[in-house]
């Protein structure tokens, strides 16, 4: 890869991700979290949809069903903006099979990864999706601005995906000080990676593939900034 901080670097990871979409160790994790994803916002259609149905909001029939109209609506834009974050959160704990594809393939010599526990994972992945949801809600008013709202979507969903995909990804191969350190440093860099996964999200058919591409992608740069920190200790060891 080109060094860590040059602009090429991100382009060339996601390009390696690209590479290895072929790969049969992806296809479990990916299509569980998908399935993961869709049932759990069928359920939630679902039961907002009855909620909806059996409300009545106002004593005009017109009126309730403008009412109903809207809210459908609203819940239609919320699924659209939380998806990302969502498929994120589920893929999350499927993180250590697509991270272990790419090293074996591309970085061999890597010694043994740190291992989550399954609690922790779980944990993180609700994490995020309370986080996303706050988020996006918080800056809810923005989205109705035109023009503006796909910067906001970019924004928001770039910082929550880079958040926890290089988190996750580098919790496996760096103690919490080095992490916190390396994400200070890599923000910038790791935030707009962040919106090229949310870009990609957003794309019919692409998005389904999207997560797989952000793990692996986060996986090579984690390992090139990782690198690029221990080359640089060892240059002033010297």
């Amino acid at each position: 890869m080109p060094p860590a901080d040059s602009p090429m670097g991100l382009l060339q990871a996601l390009a390696l991700a690209l590479g290895q979409l072929g790969d049969p160790r992806l296809r479990r994790p990916l299509a569980i979290s998908l399935a993961l994803t869709i049932g759990a916002f069928g359920l939630v259609w679902a039961g907002l949809g009855w909620a909806l149905t059996h409300t009545h909001f106002f004593e005009n029939t017109w009126l309730d069903i403008g009412a109903g109209a809207l809210g459908g609506l609203a819940l239609a834009g919320l699924s659209f903006v939380l998806f990302p974050s969502v498929v994120a959160a589920f893929l999350g704990l499927f993180l250590e099979e697509v991270a272990d594809a790419v090293e074996q393939r591309h970085y061999p010599g890597l010694p043994p990864p740190f291992r989550r526990g399954t609690l922790a994972e779980i944990a993180g992945s609700l994490g995020l999706i309370v986080l996303s949801l706050a988020l996006n809600l918080l800056v809810l008013p923005l989205y109705l601005v035109p023009g503006l709202n796909l910067a906001v979507f970019l924004a928001t969903n770039g910082f929550l995906l880079a958040r926890e995909y290089v988190t996750m990804s580098a919790a496996r191969r760096l103690d919490s000080p080095d992490m916190r350190l390396l994400w200070r440093e890599r923000r910038g860099q790791a935030w707009l990676a962040g919106a090229a996964f949310a870009a990609l999200s957003a794309v019919p058919l692409v998005n389904l593939a999207a997560p797989v591409v952000a793990v692996a992608t986060t996986t090579h740069l984690v390992e090139a900034w990782r690198r690029t920190a221990a080359n640089r200790l060892s240059g002033q060891g010297t």
